[in-house]
């Protein structure tokens, strides 16, 4: 950062501050390649950028995100509690390198107890919400749902098969014979049972499982008196399975029935946000969260950022617990229950059980921060290793690995992985079709020349000067010397540079720890069987192969259930569904002539004759 960078970016921002609005709003910092540098929010957008021109009172790193600004973008809001969501879903959007960034945004899963079919389904659900049915949750991890299904299949007995698999049964299924569903299906429960227990895991969900404890202990037992042992026998298990899920929740006698609790944790200038989820007076996990920002920032303003961006995309329960006091805690309060049409109360619990949940929450938060960082340590020294094994000059960044992914050359794909010094960058694999009608079936060395080709072509358009941090210091390509040349050439005619292209062939008999390695210039060599790069760069091809192989499937599943009318222009799905009924297969309807496809209801003439003509050009 120069003085006269410096210099630039603040007349750039008094040049917009003559013309800012000084309504609330959201404030944009861009880049001159366009990329944006910081988002903000403002309750005065004037007075709020000209504090950037004050340049002795911003600390180093916002200077120099001042001296990389050539341009400003504004968008007011009615008020600054609008502003500050949607500064959050913008910082999420842009992902601007000065902003404090929630890196792993997951979606949480809910257990859906479906209210739109006549015998109610239960159910896992992650995504949109398009049936309509009560959602609980979050749950932290998909584990943490199946076990409470588990459970709750044990307690209930309540079918958890889609409605074709109901529709379709002719007697019960082995849940039934096990005792985990009372077969609604095929009529082994009256609809007022079923109706019962519907209404009874609804209860134990929103919390009342104490009533339904009381109740299965009276129809045991007055099942009992009755000498009706099989019944009673029935509830006994539904008796134990209960108890049993409540001895595995921590939250007891803590009087929270609904709770997020958000703590943050600093070790060696780093910070960690440990989440945890309680509803229905139930722990349903956690998980932790490793927000990237600078360290300079406070830990108060990081647990701030976070809160703004985990939300933007989640609902908010009636209660959040956190572990610092954070500026505009009001603010943040009324933003949220403004969208939840409901009051949303934020709190630093001091004393009590409440200050005893923060208090585990941070421990969790600074055990998982250690870990990570002995794991990312342990990382650095593996990646040094890689770069001492291929003679680079530095330690690699970013290794991008290709693969691909065929059977005899139909549905190719390409795929593309990313590592770098913290893992696997998930958001940064890519996958390929392979399009290039030039390419004979089962070309693997044509197949990897388009995908160079495509992803450099793209790499050179977006980042011609290796500005941001997109180009990839390491090539890992899974194939032997013919995959290498292939690379190489492509790299070559694109003018592409200062990449270490490195080829990994399996050993004889493909035997595991015998991978030979190839570079251009240099004789293939293998690795020491117990050196851990090796395992390393195994788990970097085989994690590639992995995503290629799983792409490939996708693609050849998807083509599997394409129809013949799909290609057919003016057929839409009730179209369709009317030539499918009528004529039972697409195979009947292309050989169909133009008077029975006119016979179909919904086919004109003139439909009809297209038909034909499409099967029998």
């Amino acid at each position: 950062m120069s003085e006269g960078q410096l210099a630039s970016g603040v007349s750039v921002i008094r040049a917009y501050v003559k013309t800012a609005p000084t309504a609330p709003g959201v404030y944009r910092m861009l880049s001159n390649h366009g990329d944006v540098l910081y988002v903000g929010k403002a309750k005065n957008i004037k007075n709020r950028i000209g504090s950037y021109t004050q340049i002795n009172q911003l600390p180093n790193r916002l200077q120099r995100m001042v001296s990389s600004t050539v341009s400003m973008v504004f968008v007011t809001t009615r008020t600054e509690g609008e502003a500050l969501l949607l500064e959050a879903s913008l910082i999420k959007k842009f992902k601007p390198p000065f902003n404090v960034l929630l890196k792993d945004d997951k979606s949480f899963p809910y257990i859906l107890l479906r209210e739109d079919h006549p015998w109610a389904q239960i159910t896992k659900h992650r995504g949109r919400r398009t049936h309509k049915g009560k959602y609980y949750g979050p749950f932290a991890s998909a584990g943490s749902v199946n076990r409470t299904l588990n459970t709750l299949q044990k307690i209930f007995q309540l079918r958890t098969c889609t409605d074709g698999t109901f529709e379709s049964r002719s007697r019960a299924c082995m849940l039934y014979q096990i005792k985990r569903c009372s077969a609604p299906c095929v009529d082994k429960v009256s609809v007022a049972e079923y109706s019962a227990m519907v209404g009874e895991a609804r209860a134990f969900l929103e919390g009342k499982s104490t009533d339904i404890q009381k109740k299965f202990a009276a129809t045991m037992q007055n099942a009992s008196d009755k000498q009706n042992y099989e019944t009673a026998a029935i509830y006994r298990d539904r008796l134990n399975a209960l108890t049993q899920i409540q001895s595995h929740q921590s939250m007891v006698n803590v009087m929270v029935s609904e709770a997020d609790v958000i703590a943050a944790a600093e070790v060696a200038g780093q910070v960690a946000i440990q989440v945890f989820f309680y509803r229905a007076g139930q722990n349903w996990g956690h998980y932790a969260y490793f927000p990237k920002h600078d360290k300079t920032e406070g830990i108060s303003a990081v647990l701030a950022a976070f809160l703004g961006q985990f939300y933007d995309n989640k609902p908010a329960p009636k209660l959040i617990l956190i572990s610092h006091e954070i500026q505009d805690q009001p603010l943040f309060e009324q933003a949220l229950s403004t969208r939840m049409e409901r009051k949303v109360e934020i709190t630093v619990p001091k004393r009590g059980k409440k200050a005893e949940i923060i208090k585990e929450a941070c421990r969790n938060g600074r055990e998982a921060l250690e870990r990570r960082m002995a794991e990312s340590a342990s990382q650095g020294k593996l990646i040094e290793g890689v770069a001492a094994a291929f003679e680079m000059p530095s330690p690699p960044m970013r290794i991008e690995v290709y693969d691909n992914s065929h059977i005899q050359g139909s549905h190719a794909v390409g795929g593309m992985v990313v590592a770098g010094p913290e893992g696997f960058m998930k958001n940064s694999y890519r996958k390929y079709n392979i399009k290039s009608q030039d390419i004979s079936p089962g070309d693997d060395f044509g197949m990897m020349s388009e995908v160079m080709l495509r992803r450099f072509s793209r790499l050179i358009k977006e980042d011609a000067d290796r500005e941001r941090g997109l180009w990839p210091d390491l090539l890992l390509i899974d194939g032997g010397k013919g995959q290498l040349s292939a690379v190489m050439e492509t790299l070559v005619e694109l003018g592409v540079t200062g990449v270490t292209v490195v080829a990994i062939s399996k050993g004889p008999d493909r035997h595991a720890g015998r991978e030979q390695f190839h570079m251009q210039g240099r004789q293939s060599f293998v690795m020491p069987l117990t050196d851990p790069v090796l395992y390393y760069l195994q788990r970097l091809r085989d994690e590639a192969h992995r995503f290629a192989i799983g792409t490939h499937r996708a693609r050849r599943s998807k083509a599997i259930k394409k129809s013949l009318l799909d290609d057919v222009a003016g057929i839409g799905p009730k179209r369709k569904k009317a030539l499918l009924h009528h004529f039972g297969s697409a195979k009947a309807v292309a050989g169909a002539d133009v008077r029975d496809l006119e016979s179909v209801d919904g086919v004109s003439k003139t439909m009809a004759t297209q038909i034909y003509n499409h099967f029998h050009e």
